[in-house]
């Protein structure tokens, strides 16, 4: 028996990927793409809170992305410490989910790894790996365990797979994929994600 589903999803994952390849297209060096994904981010941001979403997560940069040249790595740490305190300043009640013990972790961050501020829930996983993730159940719950199961999961850049997402949040969660690079995004990419959401048949499990 199919369970009654809300129009809107209550929690949203973002996947913005294709940065560097965006870079690439328009003869930039690959780091330049980080940069450019900044005000997408916060456009989406505010279409979310538009439509009443109540808590987002976000995939900002993940330990094997630590694997890249250092000066990709500066370049996506940057990007992503000005995005948070941008959207901190806005008002999110903002999460940073991530290794804060790892010399990767920007050390700006630090302060979010306890959530702040009242708005809409956004959580940046920062510095996130799903096996991090899932170890923490040694000691009884995941590292994760202040994010809530996920309705949605929007990517942009083509890709057809979590790739380490949130693994257990993400377990009913629907998967719409945008071609797009993200530094390209337009509203509408969201509006059709909504629109494709209603009429999914969502059962979990049942």
């Amino acid at each position: 028996m199919s369970m009654a589903k809300s129009n809107i999803p209550r929690h949203i994952g973002f996947i913005p990927d294709g940065n560097r390849r965006w870079a690439i297209d328009h003869g930039l060096r690959k780091e330049a793409g980080y940069a450019h994904g900044i005000n997408p981010g916060l456009l989406l941001y505010e279409k979310c809170k538009e439509c009443g979403i109540k808590e987002v997560s976000i995939y900002c940069f993940t330990q094997d992305n630590t694997k890249r040249p250092s000066i990709q790595k500066q370049a996506f740490s940057e990007a992503t410490v000005a995005f948070a305190f941008e959207i901190a300043r806005r008002g999110a009640a903002l999460l940073v989910v991530g290794d804060e013990t790892s010399m990767q972790f920007p050390q700006p961050l630090k302060e979010f790894r306890q959530r702040q501020g009242v708005g809409i829930k956004v959580n940046l996983l920062v510095n996130y790996g799903w096996e991090w993730d899932l170890d923490g159940l040694k000691n009884g719950g995941l590292r994760s365990d202040e994010v809530s199961r996920l309705d949605l999961i929007v990517r942009w850049g083509g890709g057809r797979r979590l790739s380490g997402f949130l693994p257990v949040q993400s377990v009913y969660a629907d998967f719409y994929v945008r071609d797009e690079y993200w530094p390209d995004f337009e509203p509408q990419h969201f509006e059709h994600a909504l629109a494709w959401f209603k009429n999914q048949d969502q059962t979990l499990g049942g």
